[in-house]
C-alpha cells in the first residue's frame, strides 16, 4: 500500500517540478524605469534635444521654435500619446470578444482506482483501464448571443479611444498656451531688466555729475547720498528681476523637456503692439464646440452609458457553440482493472460539438451591484460634465475680460511712459540750471521706471490673455 502511494505521488511531484522550473525560466520582471524607445531604435526626443542645443548655440529661439521643441519633448504629451495606444489595445481586446476562441488544453490526472480510459460507446464494450490519464484537447468556442455585452463593450472602448485622442489634443493646446505665456513673460521680463539697467546707469552717471557740481559748490553732498541710496535700491531690484527671469527660463526649459544640466533657454523676438481690438463674443459662442477636453468628457460619458448596458447584459443568458477534440493517453493501461496489467501505451481519440446555454439564475446580487455601480459612475460623469461646462464659460469670460483690460492698460501705459520720459528730461534740465531738487529727479526717474515696467507687462499680459482666450475657446476662430 505504501508502495502504491509513492507511485501515485511521484508523477504529481514530477509535473509540479516541471511547472515550477518552466515558470522560473519564463517569467522576467518588467523594469518600470527602463527608458522607452521606439521600435526603430532611435529616440526622437533625443534628436529634438540635440536640435534645440544646436539652435540655441546659433541664435535665441522664436516662439514657433519653442512650441515645436515642447510638442516634441514634453513628457505629458508623450504620455497622452501612449494613452491612445492603450485605448487602441483595449478596443482590440473588446473586439476579440466577438470572434471564436481556440484553446489547447492539456493535463494529467492520477486516480485512486483504475477507470476506463474513455467512455464506452455501447453495452459490454471492452475497454482499457488505468489510474494515470493524460489528456490533450483542442477546444473551440464561438459566442452566439451575449445579451449585448460584447457590442456594448466594443462601443465603450471605441468612445474611450476617441476621448483619449481628444485629451491628447487638449494636452497639446494647454502646452501651447503655457509655453506662449512663459515666452511672452520672459520677453516682458527682459524689458523690465533692461529698464532697471538703464535707470541704474542714468543715476550712476548722475552721481558723477553731482560730484562735479559739489566740487564747484553747486550741489549739496546730501544729493549724492540720496542718489547712491536709489542706485543701491535699483541694484537690489535688478538682482530680484534677473532671478525671476532665470526662473521663467527654467520653467520654459522644463516644458520643453530639457534636462536641468542643459544650457538656459534664450528666447528672441519682441512684444508686438496690438492692432485694433478683438471681439471675444465669438469665442464664447463656439467654446463648447471646440474645446477638446469637453468633447473628451462627452465621449467618456457616452462610453460610461455603454458600460451600464454591458453590465445589464448579466441578466440575460449567453449562448455559445462549443467543440472539443482531443486524446486520452496512458503509459500503464490494461484491459482489466487492477489485475493483469500490460504496458501497452493505449491512447484514444475523443471529440464532440454542441450548444451551451448559460442561464443566470442566482448570482447573489452580483449583476445588480455592477449595474448600480456603473449607474453611479454615469451620474457622477454627468455632474462633472456640467461642472466642466460652467468652468469653460468662466474661463472664456475671464480671458475675454483680461484681454479687454490689457488692451486698455496698454493705451494708458503708453501715454504714461511718454509723459514720464518728458518729465525726467525736464527735471534734469532744471537741476543742471540750479532750479531743481534731487528729490524731483529721483521721483521722476522712479515714475519713468514704473511706467516702463507697466507698459511692457501690459504688452505681455495682452499676448498671454489672447493666448488664454484662444486656449479656453478651443483654438483660433
Amino acid at each position: 500500500m505504501l508502495l502504491e502511494g509513492r507511485c501515485m505521488i511521484r508523477p504529481v511531484l514530477l509535473v509540479a517540478s516541471l511547472l515550477l522550473i518552466s515558470a522560473c525560466s519564463m517569467i522576467t520582471p518588467t523594469n518600470p524605469y527602463k527608458p522607452v524607445t521606439p521600435s526603430s531604435g532611435q529616440d526622437p526626443m533625443a534628436s529634438a534635444r540635440s536640435t534645440s542645443h544646436a539652435e540655441q548655440a546659433k541664435e535665441p529661439l522664436s516662439l514657433k521654435a519653442c512650441l515645436d521643441l515642447a510638442l516634441a519633448n514634453n513628457p505629458e504629451v508623450a504620455a497622452a500619446s501612449k494613452d491612445i495606444e492603450t485605448a487602441n489595445a483595449q478596443l482590440d481586446a473588446a473586439r476579440a470578444g466577438m470572434w471564436p476562441k481556440l484553446n489547447a488544453v492539456g493535463g494529467y490526472t492520477r486516480y485512486l482506482d483504475d477507470i476506463r480510459l474513455v467512455q464506452a460507446e455501447y453495452n459490454n464494450q471492452p475497454g482499457v483501464f488505468t489510474a494515470d490519464i493524460f489528456n490533450a484537447d483542442l477546444i473551440l468556442t464561438i459566442p452566439l448571443f451575449t445579451g449585448g455585452r460584447v457590442m456594448n463593450e466594443i462601443s465603450a472602448s471605441d468612445l474611450l479611444r476617441q476621448a483619449s485622442e481628444r485629451k491628447l489634443a487638449f494636452t497639446r493646446e494647454e502646452l501651447i498656451y503655457n509655453v506662449s505665456s512663459l515666452y511672452y513673460g520672459i520677453l516682458s521680463q527682459r524689458h523690465v531688466v533692461s529698464s532697471l539697467e538703464f535707470s541704474r546707469d542714468v543715476l550712476a552717471k548722475h552721481v558723477k555729475r553731482i560730484n562735479d557740481m559739489i566740487a564747484v559748490q553747486k550741489a549739496a553732498r546730501v544729493d549724492m547720498l540720496r542718489t547712491e541710496v536709489r542706485v543701491a535700491d535699483l541694484d537690489q531690484k535688478l538682482t530680484q528681476e534677473r532671478s525671476t527671469q532665470a526662473i521663467a527660463q527654467r520653467a520654459l526649459a522644463n516644458l520643453m523637456g530639457m534636462e536641468p544640466a542643459d544650457a538656459p533657454v534664450m528666447v528672441g523676438g519682441d512684444l508686438a503692439i496690438p492692432e485694433g481690438k478683438i471681439d471675444s463674443s465669438e469665442y464664447l459662442t463656439h467654446a463648447l464646440d471646440k474645446r477638446q477636453d469637453y468633447l473628451a468628457a462627452r465621449s467618456s460619458l457616452e462610453a460610461q452609458a455603454k458600460r451600464v448596458d454591458a453590465a445589464r447584459s448579466g441578466n440575460f443568458p449567453t449562448v455559445s457553440l462549443k467543440g472539443v477534440y482531443g486524446e486520452r493517453m496512458s503509459w500503464d493501461a490494461s484491459d482489466k482493472p487492477r489485475s493483469g496489467k500490460d504496458d501497452n501505451g493505449t491512447s484514444r481519440d475523443v471529440g464532440g460539438i454542441g450548444i451551451v446555454i448559460d442561464f443566470p439564475l442566482f448570482d447573489a446580487g452580483l449583476t445588480e451591484s455592477r449595474v448600480r455601480e456603473e449607474n453611479a459612475k454615469l451620474a457622477a460623469a454627468q455632474h462633472r460634465l456640467r461642472k466642466l461646462e460652467l468652468q469653460i464659460s468662466l474661463d472664456v469670460e475671464t480671458a475675454a475680460l483680461n484681454l479687454e483690460s490689457a488692451q486698455m492698460r496698454i493705451t494708458s501705459a503708453q501715454a504714461a511712459l511718454d509723459q514720464a520720459k518728458e518729465s525726467l528730461r525736464i527735471e534734469f534740465m532744471k537741476y543742471d540750471l540750479g532750479k531743481g531738487l534731487i528729490v524731483d529727479i529721483l521721483d521722476a526717474q522712479t515714475a519713468l521706471l514704473q511706467a516702463e515696467v507697466s507698459y511692457y507687462r501690459a504688452l505681455a499680459d495682452y499676448h498671454s490673455a489672447l493666448a488664454r482666450l484662444r486656449f479656453s475657446a478651443g483654438g483660433d476662430l
